[in-house]
């Protein structure tokens, strides 16, 4: 099991898988070139999640496809400080099933 932390800082933030820095796959999808954000809907949250299921998933195509659905889901609701688990992200794609039809 991963488990993803986003932590706050004096001078910035910080977001680790497994405590190793996650990538965020500006390769797949540039929402914000100044990195991840949480807490609101924008574009630090699109890449946010983005980077959080392209890890968890291993499947770019499956993250682009639902990463917004799981921008409003999740990011926008996470705290100061936070920790995922993959069961905790398993749980909301489950739960996006019909919101998003079969892409989940």
């Amino acid at each position: 099991m991963k488990t993803y932390e986003g932590r706050r800082f004096p001078l910035g933030l910080e977001v680790t898988v497994n405590g190793q820095s996650l990538d965020p796959r500006f390769d797949l999808w540039d929402h914000s070139p100044t990195g991840f954000e949480w807490g609101y809907a924008g574009s630090g949250p699109a890449q946010l999640a983005l980077a959080l299921l392209a890890d968890h998933l291993d499947d770019d195509e499956r993250a682009i496809t639902l990463h917004q659905d799981f921008k409003w889901a999740v990011v926008t609701k996470l705290p100061h400080s936070w920790t995922l688990t993959t069961d905790d992200i398993e749980r909301t794609l489950q739960s996006l099933v019909g919101k998003v039809g079969s892409h989940v």
